[in-house]
């Protein structure tokens, strides 16, 4: 399945390129030798926001399966194997 909807897919572009830009952030801290509690700080950004990227195409995806010609079990199924890639 694709990202059809292009707001979705815009929001989505947007927050991985903010992810991008915290990573970049990181590296150059370690390269500065910042303090390490700093470092660790943006480092939970960086999993909370590709976290809440996360939730955002997951959430997507569902409401993408919700209104397919799929049987009920096919669903599930395919939400099933969704979120299992997230463990």
């Amino acid at each position: 399945m694709r990202l059809n909807d292009s707001s979705a897919k815009a929001d989505l572009l947007k927050r991985v390129r903010r992810i991008e830009g915290q990573a970049r952030g990181v590296a150059k801290m370690i390269e500065e030798d910042r303090d390490c509690n700093e470092i660790l700080q943006q480092l939970a950004a960086v999993r909370s926001a590709a976290h809440q990227a996360t939730v955002a195409l997951v959430r997507n995806y569902a409401s993408q399966c919700m209104v397919s010609d799929s049987s009920p079990e096919e669903i599930a199924d395919a939400l099933a194997t969704a979120l299992s890639r997230l463990a």
